[in-house]
């Protein structure tokens, strides 16, 4: 496997070769090369899994200021689960490199999602520990984050859209917003949003923009449907 060829593709250039070449060794194939001293990259997703976290962690902390710290967890939790991975993973084309054993070859392990996100994993703990947590956040960088600044992610906190769902399940009525007020000037706005359910207000927000304070309008009467 010319793992040369990955490094020129993102740009990194690893010190110790082994450790990337460690990332993408599966189990099985351990198994089937015992003679000789390969390691899997079982303990690099170990650790990579934590380094993730804490890179994502940091970056959302960073971009929604505003946002509650059960939110921030659900919103997480939705960008490195395994179906996410796998979609960074495939963006890369990490599945060329994998190595493999021939049995899990054959019944299609080099695009079965759980090893795929491990991998990723794994070669994130890899370049940690080659080059430490900043050249890892700028792997992240390229490769995570820009999809959460797209939206990617944003059914993870579209309070309208569960607020809507439960209205309708409920027979409850109808779900309209407002913007009732404005604040500050122009380069630091604020609006403040109001949801009404049957032509009752059932939440107030406030946000930066008219779509975060509807947003935050719907999570509010959420709340209160929810006790």
């Amino acid at each position: 496997m010319d793992f040369q060829i990955l490094q020129n593709k993102l740009g990194i250039s690893f010190n110790n070769l082994h450790l990337l070449k460690q990332a993408f060794t599966h189990s099985s194939y351990v198994n089937e090369h015992r003679k000789k001293n390969y390691e899997d990259n079982e303990r690099l997703e170990f650790l990579g899994d934590a380094v993730l976290e804490l890179g994502v962690s940091q970056y959302l902390y960073r971009e929604f200021p505003e946002m509650a710290e059960g939110e921030l967890t659900k919103l997480r939790a939705s960008i490195v689960c395994e179906a996410s991975l796998v979609n960074f993973a495939n963006a890369i084309g990490f599945s060329d490199f994998i190595l493999l054993g021939k049995g899990e070859e054959m019944t299609g392990g080099r695009n079965r999602p759980a090893l795929l996100a491990d991998v990723f994993e794994s070669f994130i703990g890899a370049l940690y520990l080659d080059q430490g947590f900043d050249i890892a956040l700028r792997f992240l960088e390229e490769t995570v984050f820009p999809s959460i600044s797209k939206g990617a992610f944003s059914h993870a906190m579209d309070y309208k859209s569960q607020l809507q769902e439960n209205v309708q399940q409920n027979k409850s009525g109808i779900v309209e917003y407002h913007i009732i007020d404005e604040k500050g000037p122009a380069h630091d706005r604020e609006f403040i949003a109001q949801v009404v359910i049957n032509e009752e207000v059932a939440g107030v927000g406030v946000g930066r923009t008219k779509k975060e304070a509807e947003q935050r309008a719907a999570k509010k009467a959420l709340d209160e449907l929810n006790r």
